[in-house]
């Protein structure tokens, strides 16, 4: 099992662990929840206390790796599968994304 902390803006918003079985989940930390001026991290991740599941990694999350030559470049350097998309997420977004959410790797 591999898990990393969602932050948004510098805060931590929820968790996204990806199991054994290769599945994912996310879910909302309890304090983001009950905040009402805290923000859904996207509109396909509505606030809600039931965790999200799906079998391969979340669309919203994948669009925040790199591409191409990029990702080859990527891969090679830190010596990560190309198609460990989790893998490549927990290395990369942790400070260089586009908009509010980043990703870091929980030790």
């Amino acid at each position: 099992m591999r898990s990393a902390n969602v932050l948004y803006k510098g805060e931590i918003a929820g968790k996204l662990i990806q199991y054994v079985d290769g599945t994912f989940s996310f879910a909302y930390n309890e304090n983001w929840l009950i905040d009402k001026e805290k923000p859904a991290i996207s509109l396909t991740f509505p606030k809600r206390e039931e965790e999200y599941r799906s079998e391969y990694l979340f669309p919203f999350f994948y669009n925040m790796l790199p591409e191409g030559t990029n990702r080859m470049v990527v891969c090679k350097y830190l010596r990560i599968d190309e198609n460990d998309y989790f893998g490549i997420l927990l290395n990369t977004a942790k400070y260089d994304t586009i908009g509010a959410v980043t990703i870091e790797k929980i030790q």
